[in-house]
């Protein structure tokens, strides 16, 4: 009895047991000592200490941006295959966790012998005692009917199943976190796909009234050749320059058919299901005067890829005790009650039952280092995921300062073709004020324009670029995951 008494308190000791190394948080993958340099340097107009927002398209004040953002969101394939691939970690949490309880099953066994040379259930006197048979000396049928209940149940001695859930859980996490980086990743798509829309449609529209200009220049000038105020060379040179305008229009039309399919597919509509939307040329959106980036440890915090890649290394830290629970004995009960004879009728005869408990400890200890090859692999499998871990914070944070040094340096850009616009807007008004006074060509007005276009369409190109790394920033601060 004593003995009895002292298994479930003996088995409730050993299930406390868990082998294997606990996790004890991400390692540090940078010095305290040496902060980023791009908070340190930032440009106090351009960036700010602020919090950053996580629906960062919105200060671009572009409504149509801002629904196809939400539509890619809701509807992008990407996101609908993260979103499968954490249903599938919540499903296998559920199994591991299940494994931790008994398992338990019903059976029902017909079975028909027949047994030759033998004769079952006669007694001395001939008569037959209770089997089915219609036996003689030859042999004997037989019939058996048996229903049946089993169950199974092994401890967790030593935590080789609460190290699974604890993977599973870990995985559960890491699969939230790669969904919520493939929406920051669809909604910077998104906008950078947007942006080089509307660019190339400017530059487009530039490009054809700059075609119109240079088709009246060459007019001129044959005109000039004509009357024997012109050369032949200045002819050729009209007709390169005219030929030069039209050759660039091509590729920037195949561009923009191009980033419109790029949003019906991030949007998950088929090419061209947008182009009536998207057709008609719009303002590029500028970001806000300041841009809140907040400090590392945020952008440590925010960044779903950092999440990601630590939850994965929580994960294998996990799978090395599961490793090293295989190492030591197993602990499993067995049970098993059934009811039944050679007769249907005795499946009624519930006071008339088999029953059977049965424990059973094995342990495969000459197994010439597998387990412990096992549990190198899975140690080895650790430290690649702290590596991957390490690299995934640095490359976060060399994101965040090539961002930043573009940004910045895009707004000096952005001013200084803002001013060569405007000298050659200056250039071509004076010039225009000659030709009403008679003392410039018509020719040389043309010119003036198309200096004044060409400086349009620069400061165009800057200004898509410069909205482009604020989106870059945002990206690099791991914003837009719901």
């Amino acid at each position: 009895m004593r003995s009895i008494l002292l298994l479930p308190l003996l088995t409730g000791i050993l299930a406390g047991c868990t082998v294997g190394p606990d996790y004890a948080g991400p390692p540090k993958a940078v010095s305290d000592a040496a902060p980023p340099a791009g908070f340190v340097r930032g440009d106090a107009q351009a960036v700010t200490a602020a919090p950053p927002v996580a629906d960062w398209w919105k200060p671009l004040g572009d409504p149509l941006l801002d629904d196809l953002i939400a539509r890619a969101l809701a509807g992008n394939t990407d996101v609908k295959t993260g979103e499968a691939r954490l249903r599938q970690a919540q499903a296998a949490l559920g199994e591991q966790r299940a494994n931790l309880g008994p398992k338990a099953s019903a059976s029902a066994l017909y079975a028909h012998a027949h047994v030759p040379g033998v004769a079952f259930g006669q007694s001395d006197s001939g008569s037959d005692s209770g089997s089915d048979s219609g036996g003689s000396g030859d042999g004997t049928d037989l019939n058996l009917y048996n229903l049946g209940f089993n169950a199974s149940w092994e401890i967790d001695l030593f935590g080789g199943q609460r190290r699974a859930v604890e993977a599973a859980r870990a995985g559960i996490e890491g699969a939230e976190a790669s969904l919520a980086d493939v929406q920051v990743s669809i909604a910077a798509n998104v906008a950078k796909s947007y942006l080089d829309l509307r660019d190339r449609q400017q530059r487009i529209a530039l490009g054809q009234q700059s075609i119109a200009w240079q088709e009246e220049a060459l007019g001129l000038t044959r005109q000039r050749l004509e009357r024997g105020t012109a050369t032949a060379m200045e002819v050729a040179q009209a007709e390169g320059q005219l030929a030069s305008a039209r050759a660039q229009i091509a590729p920037l039309a195949a561009e923009r058919d191009a980033f419109m399919n790029a949003l019906a597919t991030l949007t998950a509509q088929a090419p061209g299901a947008l182009d009536a939307a998207l057709a008609p040329a719009g303002e590029i959106p500028l970001p806000p005067a300041a841009v809140p980036v907040g400090d590392p440890a945020r952008l440590i915090a925010n960044r779903p890829d950092i999440r990601a890649a630590e939850r994965e290394l929580a994960a294998d830290t996990a799978k090395i005790g599961q490793a090293e629970a295989a190492r030591f004995p197993r602990l499993s009960f067995m049970g098993l009650i059934g009811i039944g004879g050679t007769k249907i009728s005795d499946l009624g005869k519930l006071d008339d039952f088999t029953a059977l408990a049965a424990p059973q400890l094995s342990w495969s200890f000459l197994d010439f280092g597998r387990n412990k090859a096992k549990v190198g692999q899975a140690e080895a499998v650790r430290d690649e995921a702290e590596a991957r871990y390490r690299g995934t914070v640095l490359t976060a944070l060399r994101d965040a300062e090539d961002s930043l040094a573009r940004y910045r340096e895009g707004r000096v850009t952005v001013a200084a073709l803002a001013r060569t616009r405007d000298k050659a807007a200056l250039a071509e008004s004076l010039t225009e004020q000659r030709f009403q006074a008679g003392t410039a060509t018509r020719i040389a007005l043309l010119d003036a324009r198309g200096q004044r276009n060409s400086a349009e369409q620069n400061l165009v190109s800057a200004r898509a670029a410069l909205t482009a790394d604020y989106v870059a920033i945002q990206k690099a601060l791991g914003l837009a995951w719901k």
